[in-house]
């Protein structure tokens, strides 16, 4: 019978590994609900739940900047007349007022007005700032974004890819020494072009209401923006039928579903309006006598329908309002896919300009997996032979390399289960882990066995222990503080290092050294006595 109160350590150590191998091999590894969107094949060849970066299974990596301009500190704004100010700046710079964003702050804050375009020099930026009644100077502006946009985007990107399947993307901004900061997107998998047509367009999409307007020239075309991202409450997957052809079901909010009714009725839809447009986007120009619903994705039409009868009808029923929902139709099942992604995921608030690009062939990416291992083996077996060749006993030997290895498994389970995209950088940080963590159980083992004819009692033992746990817990804390400037900063794959060195360093400290401590006073002591 097992001493549950003198081997809780090494019990919790075997708990704590039999949750590792679920998230390895079970249902709670990270990819365990995305198992149908992976590869059949690649299930096969690997039956764990790892994921795998670039290095490992081959991609694409760009590098960017946000295309935008900032002006900081500006004097007088105010959330008063922040929307004066926006619209403004819109008008005098000629730019779409999603173009233009305020940030009001506190008074002790920083007060910003950023505009999505290169279009403008620095002295139109500011000439507009102080047509809208503020002071601001050329040299208050810079190239660039602020973090909240740059965060935006990450979140957007992100979102955008994880709807497509591909697992074990990473999205992060990285700020360079010279200034300027960028977002490097890695995802595996996936060739250049794929994620190049995936971020590289904002993504806005808007409903426009073309239809005719008297004035006194005559009939003119009226574009009005009816619906943008935010109006919607639920979108449903792309789907082609034969009836409809390729569309995206959606819901409006009860505010928009109104707005939409309303607007229908005041502007004609429902009534000279109901089904008057012939529209094919690759040939035609919006027509002035026609009642067009248009599809606008990032200022380009791709699709214009009329105002269905039946939806007409429910329109001037009030039906409508009670379930606001219909379809957006479109021209192909891609570009139903699209709109439903950037629904979904919203809009990027600007431009994702790519500076940098690098493809790593998934055949080269696949060699370094067997590497890899053979890298990771040859390390362990390194450390069996010296450990083996110092103490000259496989009671203490076995023991240490089994903890050991126990460590870099709950790391893997750890990997597993967060659903970290393993690349070369997190390979060397358990590399690392394991030259580590052999160096802290050999300090405890040479603490613990000296003069090992006279550990007759617990006391011995515990006293020997401690002064063995002060050591390796030092270590542990100079380790976690010289590599937490690497997790910190945007330092691209050394954070991966850093992450998988710290968490090592944790591990070991609360679980394997204490364990091995049990483990040793079995096996070494010849009375372990209470005291």
């Amino acid at each position: 019978m097992i001493d549950v109160r003198d081997n809780w350590r090494v019990l919790m150590l075997l708990v704590l590994c039999i949750v590792a191998a679920l998230a390895l091999f079970g249902p709670l590894g990270a990819g365990g609900d995305e198992a149908s969107a992976i590869d059949e094949s690649e299930r096969i060849s690997d039956p764990t739940n790892l994921q795998y970066g670039l290095d490992l299974s081959g991609g694409t990596r760009l590098r960017g900047q946000l295309v935008g301009m900032t002006a900081e500190d500006v004097t007088g704004l105010t959330s008063s007349n922040a929307g004066q100010v926006s619209s403004t700046v819109a008008e005098e710079l000629n730019l779409d007022p999603l173009d233009v964003q305020v940030r009001p702050r506190p008074p002790d804050g920083p007060r910003t007005v950023e505009i999505y375009t290169e279009n403008v020099t620095r002295q139109q930026f500011a000439d507009a700032l102080n047509q809208a009644g503020l002071d601001v100077s050329a040299d208050q502006i810079r190239s660039g974004t602020t973090s909240e946009t740059r965060d935006l985007a990450v979140d957007t990107i992100k979102d955008r890819i994880d709807r497509t399947g591909l697992s074990g993307a990473n999205v992060r901004t990285v700020s360079q020494a010279g200034g300027g900061t960028f977002i490097v997107v890695e995802v595996p998998g996936a060739s250049t072009q794929e994620v190049k047509e995936l971020i590289g367009e904002p993504g806005r999409v808007q409903i426009v209401a073309g239809f005719p307007r008297q004035t006194g020239n005559g009939t003119e075309l009226a574009m009005e923006p009816l619906l943008t991202q935010g109006d919607f409450q639920d979108i449903q997957a792309a789907q082609e039928s034969p009836q409809q052809g390729p569309h995206v079901p959606v819901t409006l909010t009860d505010e928009a579903g109104q707005r939409y009714a309303q607007k229908m009725q005041e502007w004609g839809f429902t009534s000279t309006g109901v089904s008057r447009c012939e529209f094919n986007p690759e040939t035609d120009e919006p027509d002035p006598n026609e009642y067009c619903l248009y599809t606008v994705v990032d200022g380009n039409i791709t699709q214009g329908v009329g105002l269905g009868p039946d939806l007409a009808r429910d329109i001037e029923a009030g039906t409508f309002t009670e379930d606001p929902s219909f379809v957006i139709d479109m021209l192909s099942l891609d570009g139903a896919e699209d709109v439903e992604i950037d629904l979904r995921s919203g809009a990027l608030p600007t431009d994702y300009r790519v500076e940098d690009e690098n493809f790593i062939s998934p055949s080269l990416a696949q060699s370094f997996k067997p590497l890899s291992l053979l890298t990771g083996l040859a390390a362990w077996l390194a450390v069996c032979i010296v450990v083996y060749i110092w103490y000259r006993d496989v009671r203490v030997a076995i023991p240490m390399l089994i903890t050991a290895s126990a460590e870099v498994f709950l790391l893997l389970g750890f990997a597993a289960a967060l659903g970290i995209a393993l690349d070369l950088s997190h390979i060397a940080g358990l590399i690392a882990v394991i030259g580590t963590g052999l160096d802290d159980l050999i300090i405890m083992a040479d603490e613990i066995l000296q003069r090992k004819e006279k550990v007759k009692t617990g006391r011995i033992f515990q006293s020997r222990f401690r002064k063995a746990f002060w050591v390796i817990g030092m270590a542990a804390l100079t380790t976690i503080v010289a590599m937490s400037p690497l997790f910190v900063l945007s330092l691209g794959q050394l954070r991966g290092f850093a992450i998988i060195t710290i968490v090592g360093v944790i591990i070991g400290v609360a679980v394997t050294r204490p364990a091995y401590g049990d483990v040793l006073r079995k096996l070494m002591l010849e009375d372990v006595k209470r005291s």
